[in-house]
């Protein structure tokens, strides 16, 4: 008789790291591991973040949390916050 292993599983993200794509529902990400950096008296609306097993970083708005995640590489992501504290936003705000 030969024994069958289970098959080995791998964190969410690793198993399916084909299927993470920018504009991909954020509830297919699952629900833990996502964080607010940030929030401030914008009514509850606020950014959140996941960093993937992969070194990307997941953003979603925490008002529709299966609504589309955008996908950004860590440079890609350090690019946004050094060019937004540098003043290279301050349009959006005008």
């Amino acid at each position: 008789m030969e024994l069958i292993k289970p098959p080995k599983t791998q964190p969410r993200a690793r198993a399916h790291a084909r299927r993470i794509y920018n504009g991909m529902p954020a509830r297919d990400l699952g629900s833990e591991g996502w964080h607010k950096p940030w929030s401030g008296g914008n009514g509850g609306n606020c950014l959140e973040a996941m960093k993937l097993d992969d070194g990307r970083i997941a953003v979603r708005q925490s008002t529709d949390p299966d609504g589309p995640a955008l996908i950004y590489t860590s440079a890609e992501m350090t690019a946004f916050i050094e060019g937004a504290k540098a003043g290279e936003a301050d349009f959006l705000l005008s």
